[in-house]
């Protein structure tokens, strides 16, 4: 990796997690940031109890809620954002998909939704099938979304605990695939800011 680059720090969202506090995948995704904040980030975390706030996105000419637009500027002043979804029935919950529709309220922005931004994808899943799924959607948005979805995505197969108490990963291969995406992340990042 380069070393940090002089003045400002690398802004990096990580969006995430499910209504259960502590859960797998909010663990997971904390643990995305905390390995870029290692990197020199400055990182946001938007959380499921956070999540859950947000109302259903609704695509009609309307007032936009201040959690809403709490993500919305989040995003937009980010250098680079990292996704975490737990895998539901094949793809990403629907908790963590309106939180991505909510951004349709960038799409007339200069540089909408995640445009020109590097985007990590961390799944957590019960069982290999479900992760790569829902990688693969995940993945599919991202890119659809104007983001570049780096090169490695973490898929974290949750049948054995993942996590010990202190939030740290029990298999270093897990700790090694958070980093990586924290650390792609961040690589494209830092020609942001430079």
């Amino acid at each position: 990796m380069s070393e940090q680059v002089e003045g400002r720090r690398p802004l990096i969202v990580g969006i995430g997690g499910t209504v259960r506090a502590g859960s797998t995948t909010e663990t997971a995704l904390i643990g995305s940031l905390r390995a870029a904040e290692a990197l020199g980030a400055e990182t946001r975390l938007f959380g499921g109890d956070f999540l859950a706030t947000l109302p259903i996105f609704d695509p009609r000419p309307g007032e936009a809620t201040p959690e809403q637009m709490e993500l919305v500027e989040a995003v937009r002043e980010a250098d680079g954002i990292i996704i975490a979804s737990p895998g539901y029935h094949g793809s990403i919950s629907g908790l963590v998909k309106n939180a991505l529709d909510t951004l349709e309220i960038t799409a007339k922005d200069e540089a909408p939704y995640f445009h020109g931004r590097p985007v990590g994808a961390v799944v957590t899943a019960y069982g290999w099938q479900a992760t790569g799924s829902t990688l693969n959607a995940l993945r599919g948005i991202i890119h659809a979304m104007r983001g570049w979805p780096t090169p490695f995505g973490a898929a974290l197969n949750s049948t054995a605990g993942l996590f010990d108490e202190t939030g740290g990963c029990r298999d270093p291969k897990d700790a090694w695939a958070l980093s990586t995406v924290a650390g792609q992340v961040m690589e494209f990042a830092r020609m942001r800011v430079s």
